[in-house]
């Protein structure tokens, strides 16, 4: 069978990656260093507009609507206590991102800049004005405050928890684990979703790149809203770089990959693009489509297998077309498929698929 043929017709959009079960928790002691800061509601808001404190690039959509968000006001301004937030000092800058408390901050900030909720590319922006609030504030923007209760407003606390991981000092994993246990409300965030929240760099920037890149899409299909075809470009580039010093569990693997290597240097970042570019292009030339999907479904442990095994022979003179018409011998032994589909992340099982797919190059070289 050519490797093109590989379930042509096969469109199916759901990704089986490793089970929940094989995810043991990493034994590592952390730490952390702590401490509370009463900033005022009005400095607060001053470095959110600044960026010295910032929201990160992945946003769990704003959901507050202008009733809650003036009530948090409404609070305030009458002197009544409010949730405290949570942040963590970013090492190399020193700014702080906001692990906890996106809703509130962002209300604020919306409340002193005037406009509820903007967005980009709106052409009328909705004034803020309090809503459902006591008479005497409502329908008031934040200019149109008593100069009292904007004093009393300004000079509101808000309690912040600063964290800052100090051991082990190679990563921020635990600033992954704080962010996990915090954000337990509503809908469970995704392992990436988090890390595009806390490792934000040059790395994360290079992934939401490449997840456009057209030889990517055609592979993986469309775009997935919880950032999984973004979590398998950075599994790529792990396994490519650090494969035979992989340990489970898979997620604290990519974490410290993610936090370790988040700001590459240039010609770095260039490397990476380009490598993950030749890759694609060159498995959807001569794999087809289809090529992650061995059994109907798109598999993170063949994608993983098949994009380092590849890669790793980019600039070789291997006929790939040889290999790709031949891939279904590798699929059909049931010691390769039990390799990308139990215990998938299990450090035996890593080393045994990717051991697996170099002896099938050699056999077909």
């Amino acid at each position: 069978m050519n490797g093109n043929e590989i379930g042509e017709n096969q469109v199916d959009e759901e990704v089986i990656d490793v089970d929940e079960k094989d995810e043991s928790q990493a034994i590592v002691i952390y730490d952390i260093s702590s401490y509370g800061a009463d900033y005022d509601v009005e400095g607060l808001v001053k470095r959110l507009d600044r960026g010295d404190i910032f929201i990160p690039s992945f946003q769990r959509d704003y959901v507050w609507n202008q009733v809650e968000a003036s009530r948090l006001v409404e609070s305030l301004l009458l002197g009544l206590p409010v949730p405290g937030v949570f942040l963590a000092k970013d090492n190399d800058s020193n700014k702080l991102s906001v692990i906890d408390g996106q809703q509130r901050l962002k209300s604020l900030l919306f409340f002193y800049k005037g406009f509820f909720n903007p967005k980009e590319d709106d052409t009328r922006k909705k004034v803020f004005r309090l809503k459902n609030v006591q008479p005497q504030f409502e329908g008031k923007t934040y200019e149109d405050l008593e100069e009292e209760d904007r004093i009393n407003l300004d000079d509101s606390i808000i309690h912040s928890t600063i964290i800052k991981q100090e051991t082990p000092n190679d990563d921020n994993t635990s600033i992954y684990h704080v962010f996990e246990r915090l954000n337990t409300g509503g809908r469970k965030l995704t392992p990436q979703e988090i890390r595009s929240a806390i490792y934000i760099g040059k790395l994360n920037d290079l992934i939401i790149e490449l997840n456009e890149y057209p030889s990517w899409r055609e592979l993986f299909g469309k775009k997935n809203n919880r950032l999984k075809d973004q979590e398998m470009i950075l599994r790529f580039f792990a396994f490519y770089h650090l494969v035979e010093n992989y340990t489970k569990p898979l997620k604290e693997f990519l974490n410290k990959f993610n936090g370790k290597y988040r700001n590459p240097k240039e010609e770095e970042i260039e490397r990476l693009s380009n490598i993950f570019k030749k890759t694609t292009d060159v498995i959807l030339e001569h794999f087809g489509k289809n090529a992650f999907r061995p059994d109907r479904v798109f598999n993170a442990s063949a994608f993983e297998v098949l994009m380092v095994g590849i890669a790793k022979r980019i600039d070789s003179q291997i006929d790939f077309s040889k290999v790709a018409s031949n891939i279904r011998e590798l699929y059909d032994k049931q010691e390769y498929i039990d390799a990308i589909t139990r215990a998938t992340s299990d450090d035996k099982v890593v080393k045994q698929r990717h051991l697996m797919f170099d002896q099938f190059i050699n056999d077909n070289v």
